[in-house]
């Protein structure tokens, strides 16, 4: 469908809006009417009531003259003399699309890629348009894999996708706001009649009389039947427009594989599959690991060292990158089942382009690290900008020595209560004076229901590895006081304890082994673990 006709049908989709307001105020008026003609009184007063009550919503609904806007993405704006390269590349990719180039360009901490137009009058003119780009996106990209990227997003300037956008949103929020005020007045309603029975219970009741039950049933129900209408429309809005959409999408993507290839946006598609989930599990496991110990890494680095992770996880990237989603993630998105668009591209002639040498796509930037470290004030709150920052190694030591030391506090605190002391030591020497404390301890915490069902020796085997995981945990915080051992950053997997070079970890398990054994011996643990 050509942009003439897209732009029609956006237009028809609006007018019905109108057209349904329109409609159900000539039935409102003519209720009106018939209730002056045929009723009289109060009953007709009510009814009138009524009719300018409902009236209220629809008319507001209309005339919401002003589109919403909505709130530009927060980025850092990088000039063409700043970046020269990058301009040029994307500049040269809307030249190969036949669009004109955006205005500006920010670079944005999201996965993502995307445009923007700031048309007029309802989009029939065009704007400033603006393209944002994620770092975290040219983290995990080659040139060539951007490019189709950047050629898609240049393929919704070509199609006006972009300058279609503030008609086709100006419907939705008149709906929605519509539908919102319905809503409002239902639910207000509800309340003032809930309000009222309490009362009148609250009176009853003080009165030694047996109050009604709240019932509220029936109330807003003329503004819930409005709703609805308006609801149905809803939906038919969407997912006429959201059909649109989706081809457009497939007809962007025909654009990036004009400019940089079937393989290059193929393999583009499948990385981004990848990326996004592994630059949600980098910021929840590494970028934010210290944010609760009052740390962040050091400048630059909470989106740069994404870049590590990357380096290091190639093997579970793979499997990402083949898990494609059949589906859209729900029936309002904008987007095809990327298995789908992936299929549809696999599927055109080969063009003669595969393997084609490309270097990543951050040497696009003059200083990449300087960029990622730019975007950090605009992105973080300010509270996160006052964190204490370190160095990787530090970060996941100090963040994961505060973390075992807190989470130690439950067991401290099951350990006083049967009347130990507080640390490694004082328990060894009250599991020496009485090794039965160690079956105590282990049934304050949870255990499985064949464990709590034991009795006698079965019993003690169950709880022989629960005390064995109080003990390590307490010798862990011990050992990482005394600086004997050190949290190590791992890019490719959790975080380990790394103990000291020789034999002392092979040591340190006979040690909690003998310390659990019968009989019990905890000399073992003092020597290794207590002596200075």
């Amino acid at each position: 469908m050509g942009a003439s006709l897209r732009a029609l049908r956006a237009l028809v989709l609006l007018a019905g809006f109108y057209l349904l307001g329109l409609i159900l105020l000539g039935l409102l008026g003519l209720l009106d009417w018939a209730g002056m003609t045929w009723l009289h009184g109060a009953l007709a007063g009510k009814l009138v009531i009524v009719s300018v009550v409902l009236a209220i919503p629809i008319v507001r609904g209309m005339f919401m003259l002003r589109t919403p806007t909505a709130d530009p993405l927060p980025g850092v704006p990088v000039t063409e003399a700043r970046e020269p390269v990058l301009w040029q590349a994307v500049r040269e990719i809307a030249a190969q699309v036949g669009t004109r180039a955006p205005d500006e360009i920010l670079l944005i901490d999201e996965v993502n890629a995307a445009v923007a137009e700031e048309s007029r009058m309802l989009g029939l003119l065009p704007g400033t348009r603006r393209l944002y780009l994620g770092l975290p996106l040219m983290s995990g990209l080659d040139e060539m894999q951007l490019r189709s990227v950047l050629a898609h997003e240049m393929g919704h300037y070509a199609n006006l996708d972009t300058r279609l956008t503030p008609l086709i949103a100006r419907g939705r929020a008149q709906l929605i706001r519509t539908i919102g005020h319905f809503h409002d007045r239902a639910d207000t309603k509800v309340a003032k009649e809930r309000a009222k029975q309490e009362k009148r219970a609250e009176k009853r009741t003080a009165k030694g009389k047996k109050a009604k039950e709240v019932d509220t049933t029936g109330e807003g129900l003329t503004y819930r039947a409005m709703a609805r209408i308006y609801t149905a429309y809803a939906k038919f809005y969407m997912r006429a427009t959201l059909s649109g959409a989706r081809r457009q999408e497939l007809a962007a993507d025909l654009a990036a594989v004009r400019v940089a290839g079937r393989d290059a946006t193929a393999s583009a598609l499948r990385e981004l599959n990848a990326l996004g989930d592994a630059h949600d599990f980098y910021m929840g496991s590494y970028a934010t690991l210290g944010v609760n110990a009052g740390l962040l890494p050091l400048p630059g680095q909470v989106f740069g060292g994404f870049r590590r992770l990357l380096d290091a996880r190639s093997a579970q990237l793979d499997e990402l990158r083949a898990e494609l989603s059949t589906e859209p993630t729900s029936p309002y998105d904008s987007h095809p089942a990327l298995a789908e668009r992936v299929a549809r591209i696999e599927a055109l002639p080969d063009d003669g382009r595969a393997g084609q040498a490309a270097r990543p796509s951050l040497e696009l930037l003059s200083d990449a690290d300087a960029a990622m470290a730019a975007l950090e004030p605009v992105v973080l709150s300010p509270e996160a900008l006052g964190l204490k920052r370190l160095d990787w190694p530090d970060l996941v030591h100090e963040s994961m020595t505060l973390y075992v030391g807190q989470g130690s506090g439950e067991i401290r605190e099951a350990v006083a209560a049967e009347g130990a002391g507080d640390g490694l030591a004082p328990l060894l020497d009250a599991v020496d004076a009485d090794p039965q404390l160690r079956w105590r301890l282990a049934e304050r915490f949870p255990t499985s229901e064949q464990a709590a069902a034991a009795t006698g020796r079965a019993a003690r085997e169950f709880a022989r590895p629960a005390f064995r995981r109080i003990l390590n945990q307490l010798v862990t915080t011990e050992l990482t006081a005394r600086g004997t051992a050190r949290w190590q950053l791992s890019w490719s997997d959790s975080a380990g304890l790394a103990y000291p070079a020789g034999d002392f970890e092979d040591r340190l398990k006979a040690a909690l082994d003998a310390a659990v054994a019968d009989p019990c011996d905890t000399e073992p643990l003092r020597k290794l673990v207590l002596a200075p």
